[in-house]
């Protein structure tokens, strides 16, 4: 919270508007607050309209926080006017919405992801049916046909159809259910990363940060190795000939996963220099067949995001030209139960 006079000056700072500002309250006061950090200007006119109506207003503006570079935090402030003895002031509040904004975002994306498994569940098993009729019916032709020349059209019918085969069983997902264990992720990320270095080219440098302290993350192996390869082999399409691509891992501690928070969770993060995802995919990205190279099945990242989901996670991303970062998202603990309202721990 921030006191000022009416005319933007700042009267007084709490320890929680100190640490967010990155300044003391011994150093702002008698300051104009927009000089306390340029993004704080748009809060002049806030103070003047709050003061004028003699009501609250809000506004809601990105801030650059002073102690975490390039990284942009979703604020909203409202401005109250306050008369007493002393005179007249305006109490800022500065909230931090990225949270709220975060766990829109999530649920955003758990719901195209749940409206695309449907979807795509009912397209492979429509693609299926007719396939093995197809496919048999060019076997029994070829018992038929007199001559090699005329048997390598059917071998042409039967190879075509065990490609669409193969194509709706990526569409309908992993088949088994989950085989979970604890694993080390580090050492999943060590074989995708060996994989993938004998696919790029030479140019393309694979950079590791693992943080040491993440423990042991109950999971199916092969399909999170599956899952982290589609995002790696992703990366490294969008860099071309040339580039970085980083394998990071963090613990985030009191994350929120649909709805559930957890204590604690793992974050795998690959992050590319590559182009970014281009702005007319940036909402349909996890769409099955959705593909911003010609010659893309648009199925890695739907893939993927089925296999985090089944195991209680999620994939995020952020993008722009020069740095995308896909983020797996896997809770190391069940969420915390929810009391009798329904509010979680």
């Amino acid at each position: 919270m921030v006191v000022v006079a009416p005319d933007g000056r700042v009267c007084q700072l709490n320890t929680a508007a100190e640490s967010l500002l990155g300044t003391s309250a011994n150093q702002a006061r008698d300051r104009q607050l927009s000089a306390l950090h340029p993004d704080l200007a748009p809060l002049s006119a806030l103070i003047g309209r709050a003061v004028a109506g003699g009501r609250t207003f809000g506004h809601d503006f990105p801030l650059h926080p002073p102690y975490q570079q390039g990284e942009v935090m979703q604020v909203t402030a409202r401005a109250t006017p306050v008369t007493t003895e002393a005179g007249q002031t305006v109490i800022i509040e500065l909230i931090d919405a990225t949270q709220w904004r975060h766990i829109d975002r999530e649920q955003a994306l758990i719901s195209q992801h749940d409206a695309s498994r449907r979807v795509l569940h009912q397209l492979a098993h429509e693609i299926r049916n007719p396939l093995g009729g197809l496919r048999g019916a060019a076997q029994l032709l070829e018992r038929e046909l007199p001559t090699a020349a005329l048997r390598e059209y059917t071998r042409v019918i039967i190879g075509e159809a065990d490609r669409l085969a193969t194509l709706t069983d990526n569409l309908l997902g992993p088949a088994r259910s989950l085989r979970r264990e604890p694993a080390n992720l580090h050492e999943i990320l060590e074989r995708v990363r060996l994989l993938v270095a004998h696919e790029v080219p030479g140019g393309v440098r694979l950079v590791r940060d693992y943080d040491p302290s993440l423990p042991p993350v109950p999971v199916d192996r092969d399909q999170l190795l599956q899952a982290v390869l589609n995002v790696v082999r992703n990366a490294a399409q969008a860099v071309g000939q040339s580039g970085h691509i980083s394998l990071r891992t963090r613990v985030l501690t009191n994350w929120i996963i649909g709805g559930g928070r957890h204590r604690l969770v793992a974050s795998i993060e690959v992050e590319d220099d590559g182009p970014g995802v281009p702005p007319a995919l940036g909402d349909s990205i996890f769409y099955p067949l959705v593909s911003g190279r010609s010659s893309g099945t648009g199925l890695g990242l739907p893939l993927a995001q089925e296999i985090l989901s089944r195991h209680g996670g999620l994939i995020e991303y952020r993008s722009r030209p020069g740095q995308t970062v896909f983020m797996l998202r896997l809770p190391i603990e069940p969420a915390a139960p929810s009391d009798e309202h329904g509010v979680r721990a």
